[in-house]
Formats: C-alpha cells, structure tokens, sequence
C-alpha cells in the first residue's frame, strides 16, 4: 500500500478501533501462550542511557505514548480556542457529563473495593478511550446526528483533561524540582520558537525552527522523566503551549501514527498479561469495582451528568447545545465506558507494587470495555433504525 493511502487509511476511526482491538487481543493471547514468559521478560528489560534507563515496557507506557498525549493536548487547545468548547455555553454541557462520568464511576468502585481495603485504584474506570469510542460510534452510528459525535468528543477531551490531572496529582513520584524546572525552561523557549515558526516564510527558517521544536520536545520528555513526573505529562504540556499554526499540523501528521502505531503498541504491551488461573470467587474486589465502574457507572454518571447539564442550560435560558435527546445521551454514557487506553495506563499506576492485582485490573478493564462496546453498538444500531425509518415516513 503507498503511503499516502496508508495513511488515509490510518485517519478512519473505525480502523483506529480495529487496530486497537486487534493489538489488546493479540497480546492477551500471545501472553497465555507459550511465547508468553519470553515476550514478558523481555518488556521488563531494562534499556537507557545513563540514568535513563527504563525497561521497554516503560519505554512504551512512558515515552511512545507521550505521542499520544501530546495530539490529545493539541486537540484540547483548539477545542477550548476555535471548537466546539470555544465558549462556556458550549462547554457546560458535555462538561457536567464529562464530571459525572468521573465521579460516579470512582464511587462505584470505592464502593465495591473499598471495604476490601483496596481503594487506591479509583481512577482507573474514570478515563474514556477517544480513539476507540470514537471508532465504534463510527462502525455502529452511520447516519445519525452529527451532535452525537460532537459531544462524545466533547466529553472524552474533557474527560481525558481530567485523567490528566489525575496521573499529575496522584501517580507522580518524588519530585525532583531541577530537572522539573529545566522542562519549565525548555517549555518557555519552545513557546518562543513555535511563534517564531508561525511567522517564518523561508522553507530553510521553517525547517529549522522545526528541527529545533523537536529537539525541544524531546528534552521537555527526558527532563520530565527525569524528575519524577509522569513523562507522558510531557506531552501534555508540550501540546498545550503550541500555537495553533505549529500544533494543527503537526497532529494532522502525527494522528495517523498515534493511531496506527502508538496506540496499538501500547495496547499489546499492555495486554501482555497472563491469564490468573483463580475461581471467580477468589477474583480481588478490584476486579469486581473496575468490571462494574466501566459499564455501569460511566452510564449512570454520563447520563445523569448529560441530563443535569440540559436541566440547567434550560433553567439559564440558554438553548441545549446541540440539542441532545436522552436516548443519544444514553448512547454517550455507553461509549464512555470504554475506558481502554488511559484506563489500562492508570491500572499499571494504581498497582505498580502488586503484579498479580495489576494483572486483574487489566483484565477487568478489558472486559469491561468490551461489555460497553457491545451495549453501545446495540445503541447505536437501535438509534440508527429508529432514524431511518423517521426519515422514510
């Protein structure tokens, strides 16, 4: 296939998704084959240079998936400036139910683990997958609404907004302020060099200031990791602060790789996991709290999150943005239970001191997200009859 269609083929959606599937399960099965302890051992070795020195597994989690983060943040920038979160009339909404299906879902599993003693893993079910709801909304909702996609992306950026303050605030490590403050620098000069970019005519100046913003972008990285924040907040940051003139095109060409390579590593990576041979009487109650928070609390939270936002938007006297009707916003509440990605990242945080309780939750995540993709699609594919036949009447 030539690039170029390569390429075009990455950008689907539902193609994202299938990668994405098919990578999750291709790990969980080569796991549990015997390959298994073979590709295991090798993602815990160590590789680095000097005091950077991470095991591969790391090197994913941490480093690749900064890409995906840094496209994740450049995306956010332009919602809250140009897109559909451009005003605060256009915000509320998806924003009530973006905090709705935070809060309940992280209750459910407080619920359910927490009297087993084993609360710290709250933020797992929290996340949505954008990539990977985006996808099945796309293989499921052809023909309905453009609102519906409109504020499923709404709320997962939002969502992920969140998730990131999450990693920031409880899964740092001891913090190291020198090299954190070299970041801060580097941030500050790349701010003035992605102006400079926007302005330059020249190739050769453009070329230029756009070797250096990589160079600064992988300094921003080493310098995070160095002291001790997550790395993938490089991303983050690094995202945020450029101009839209950098940013827009650089996602334009990294969306396809992130989405056809990162993620899908990242995905088999963190699916290398063997499945625990115990009776489901002896699964933790983390399990349980992450199998039930996915589907259920993200539905419950989202919707109830979705209908309060329409309650006071119409109390404000404000019109409902995009005017969504309850059974769409149900829908929403279903694709958001795909936690997936940032969910089976936040998993390998809560428990990097329990191996076997880390296993499990990916596990959970797993099954919960796919109990979420097959009620959702059951959704959609209600909704989309009910439009056609509205439409030929």
């Amino acid at each position: 296939m030539a690039p170029s269609r390569l390429t075009s083929a990455l950008r689907s959606e539902r193609t994202g998704a299938l990668l994405l599937l098919g990578a999750a399960l291709a790990g969980l099965i080569l796991a549990n084959s015997p390959l298994g302890s073979g590709l295991i051992e090798l993602q815990h070795t160590s590789v680095g240079i000097g005091n950077l020195q991470l095991s591969i597994g790391h090197w994913i989690s941490d480093g690749l998936l900064a890409i995906f983060f840094l496209v994740v943040a450049i995306d956010l920038r332009h919602e809250l400036t140009a897109g559909q979160l451009n005003s605060w009339q256009r915000a509320l909404h998806p924003a009530i139910a973006a905090v709705g299906g935070v809060i309940v879902p992280a209750l459910v599993y407080l619920l359910i683990a927490g009297p087993a003693g084993q609360p710290g893993g709250w933020p797992i079910p929290t996340a949505t997958d954008i990539a990977f709801a985006l996808g099945v909304l796309a293989m499921f909702g052809r023909g309905l609404p453009p609102r519906i996609r409109v504020f499923l992306l709404a709320l997962a950026v939002l969502d992920d907004l969140i998730a990131i303050v999450i990693i920031a605030i409880f899964f740092g490590g001891s913090t190291e302020f020198l090299p954190l403050a070299g970041a801060v620098i580097v941030l500050a000069i790349a701010v003035v060099v992605g102006r400079a970019l926007t302005r330059a005519t020249s190739r050769e100046t453009r070329l230029m200031l756009g070797a250096l913003l990589v160079v600064l972008g992988i300094a921003t990285w080493v310098l995070t990791q160095l002291s001790g924040v997550h790395a993938t907040l490089a991303g983050v940051a690094f995202g945020l602060v450029l101009p839209a003139g950098v940013g827009q095109p650089l996602v334009h060409r990294l969306e396809p790789w992130s989405a056809g390579l990162v993620l899908p590593i990242f995905a088999f990576s963190a699916t290398l996991v063997v499945i625990p041979a115990v009776p489901l009487g002896e699964l933790s109650a983390p399990f349980w709290g992450i199998l039930a928070a996915l589907p259920l609390g993200k539905l419950l939270g989202i919707t109830l999150g979705g209908l309060l936002g329409a309650w006071l938007l119409s109390r404000g006297g404000a019109a409902r943005e995009g005017g969504m009707r309850v059974s769409e916003i149900i829908a929403v509440g279903l694709l958001g239970g795909i936690g997936f990605t940032v969910s089976l990242l936040m998993t390998t945080l809560a428990f990097a001191d329990d191996q076997a309780l880390s296993d499990q939750g990916i596990l959970a995540v797993l099954l919960g997200s796919v109990l979420s993709v097959i009620a959702a699609a059951i959704m959609l594919t209600v909704l989309r009859n009910r439009t056609r036949a509205a439409s030929t009447n």
